[in-house]
């Protein structure tokens, strides 16, 4: 448990967090949220560490999110249960210290990124994207709701594209990333290695470290290959993720003969129905709100949706049994009634 995470600092000043779990595509853990916690704390009031990276060990990706399948086990007893909502907890205060940390935070979105990953990133300061990046919030595919924030930056996306990344839980790659504010620059991989390199090895003991990092970047930066694909879609998203509920969502694309419509009707029907209206209504709250009040209104809705048997479905369904067919409680949108869905953003009001 120790090497899930490993710390280190280069002479020159720049220090490092490895998110080690490789096998498991380094799925955060309780165990690996409260060192980091500390260790950031640690850092920022060390004047000798100027910058951080913030990397993920073995090939296939920074980090897919929390560890499902300890959260799969809250179910079984209290004490599960408390450690899933500590869990959450710890994740959300490391995500809003990363939001707000005083010192240059370089992460590196390479590979997998999905759900906490994106949590963990998205308040850095310098996000790098390359052509392996796969960034999605997939928690509609469990019978959850995107959390580590996502109410406050998905609503950073161009028009309704953060409504559909959310509703949908698509995966997207390294332009659409960088169109939907998730990311700030793209590089090759090889080029993201030389860059790292060169971080690791340059003195930041100076007072012009911005300076001296936008000159680093710009000499490893390039664009990607393909254009942003949401980008031609904006206008037809904004058409038919505008609306404020649903079943006005699914009778516009229902009006729609395109491909597209067609096909973003049947993935929508295909998700919860609790979790689609939850987060669509978490979407548009968000709208005007602070990073901290949304984070508190994810912890409100996470241990809601920890005492939802829709979600221990969704779970099983997808990381258990991997069947992929699931068998909700509320098997159609008009079973989840208003009165249902304001009893999610209450505290403690929902019980399995």
């Amino acid at each position: 448990m120790a090497n899930e995470v490993l710390f280190s600092v280069e002479d020159g000043g720049a220090a490092i967090i490895t998110l080690n779990r490789p096998k498991a595509l380094n799925s955060l853990s309780t165990d690996m949220l409260n060192p980091i916690r500390e260790k950031l704390k640690e850092w920022e009031a060390n004047d000798e560490i100027r910058l951080i990276l913030l990397q993920g060990a073995g090939e296939k990706g920074f980090c897919a999110g929390g560890d499902i399948k300890t959260l799969y086990q809250a179910q079984s007893s209290q004490d599960a249960l408390q450690g899933a909502e500590n869990f959450f907890e710890v994740e959300y205060e490391v995500d809003l210290v990363i939001y707000h940390y005083p010192k240059p935070i370089i992460a590196c979105l390479d590979g997998i990124v999905m759900g906490g990953g994106v949590g963990l990133t998205y308040g850095a300061s310098h996000r790098i994207v390359t052509e392996r990046t796969k960034w999605a919030m997939p928690e509609m595919n469990i019978g959850f709701f995107p959390d580590v924030g996502a109410g406050y930056f998905l609503n950073k996306a161009p028009g309704f594209i953060g409504y559909y990344l959310a509703l949908t839980a698509s995966t997207i790659k390294a332009a659409d990333v960088l169109f939907a504010n998730g990311a700030d620059h793209y590089m090759t991989s090889d080029k993201l290695f030389d860059f790292l390199q060169s971080v690791k090895q340059t003195d930041w003991h100076s007072n012009n470290i911005n300076s001296i990092l936008n000159q680093l970047i710009k000499k490893y930066s390039s664009k990607p290959a393909a254009n942003s694909e949401l980008e031609k879609l904006q206008t037809v998203i904004n058409h038919h993720f505008s609306r404020n509920t649903i079943e006005e969502i699914i009778q516009s694309l229902d009006y729609d003969p395109s491909e597209f419509a067609r096909d973003t009707k049947h993935l929508l029907l295909s998700k919860s129905p609790s979790s689609l209206k939850i987060t669509l209504q978490q979407l548009i709250d968000a709208r005007e709100k602070t990073v901290e009040e949304c984070f508190k209104t994810d912890f409100i809705l996470a241990r809601n949706f920890l005492r939802h048997r829709d979600f221990y479905e969704g779970v099983r369904s997808v990381v258990i049994d991997k069947d992929r067919n699931p068998h909700y409680t509320y098997q159609s949108l008009e079973e989840f009634t208003e009165e249902d869905k304001k009893r999610f953003f209450q505290e403690n009001s929902v019980t399995l």
